[in-house]
């Protein structure tokens, strides 16, 4: 579990409640199921016509990423990577094949098959390049999702805002509604803003990091593999990636 997103979740709503009570509001006051029903349902209609059903789906799919903890063991990785140059070096690339099926790392078995394989490492290198730049555009549309939400959902919410001052005009005859009516319509606005900045802008932020992440640790692999075909040292190949590696990691911990 991603801990800083459930408790950014929690600070945020509990000292917006905070605030409202100190001013001698009531939580109660901004609990309206119209204003929710209006923002989320607006919003949620708004992206659909924004984005293709695929688009849209993988959006959704990446939902669980921005809550769940996806933490990598570079330094594991970096060691992993360092005993197959030395398999290599000892007894030759062919010597690998007996290890692929044993990588629980789909994208690293691959790049090891194409060692195995024989392939020319230009080919090698794009085919995997391309396929790590089109996995990440593919995520990055799936976080734009989020992002575009966030834009639409303040407009939303005004929009629920006008809807229910033109419930308050039909009852002016009836002064003693006013405040009350317009006080109710004014929580769309703050729903709308709300989850824009609370909800959907961090979620799309905290996305696109992460895959992000994702495509340094995919090119961090290239770059081992493609090292081994090449033949360099286990020991300068090992110290090169555990480099790229800290600064990797570093980066990690600034984004959970």
């Amino acid at each position: 579990m991603d801990i800083t997103s459930i408790l950014g979740l929690v600070v945020a709503i509990g000292f917006i409640l905070l605030g409202q009570i100190l001013e001698g509001g009531h939580p109660s006051s901004i609990m309206q199921l119209t204003a929710a029903i209006i923002v989320f349902g607006g919003t949620l209609g708004a992206v659909m016509v924004a984005f293709p059903t695929r688009d849209f789906m993988r959006g959704v799919k990446m939902l669980r990423m921005a809550f769940v903890e996806t933490r990598s063991d570079l330094a594991a990785l970096v060691a992993q990577i360092g005993e197959l140059a030395a398999v290599a070096r000892r007894e030759g690339v062919l010597a690998l094949e007996s290890r692929v099926a044993s990588l629980e790392d789909p994208f690293l078995r691959k790049a090891v098959q194409y060692v195995v394989d024989g392939v020319d490492p230009s080919v090698a290198r794009e085919s995997l390049e391309a396929e790590i730049d089109s996995v990440y555009a593919e995520q990055v549309i799936g976080a734009k999702v989020y992002e575009s939400a966030g834009g639409f959902a303040p407009t939303v919410g005004i929009l629920g805002a006008v809807l229910g001052l033109i419930h308050v005009m039909e009852n002016l005859s009836d002064p003693s509604k006013l405040g009350g009516g317009i006080a109710v319509a004014f929580v769309a606005t703050v729903y709308g803003v709300g989850a824009a900045n609370i909800l959907f802008l961090p979620i799309a932020n905290k996305l696109k990091r992460k895959v992000s992440l994702e495509k340094e640790r995919k090119l961090l692999i290239t770059e081992g593999i493609l090292g081994i075909q090449e033949g360099l040292n286990p020991r300068v190949l090992e110290e090169k990636l555990r480099s790229y590696a800290g600064g990797l990691g570093a980066e990690a911990k600034q984004a959970a």
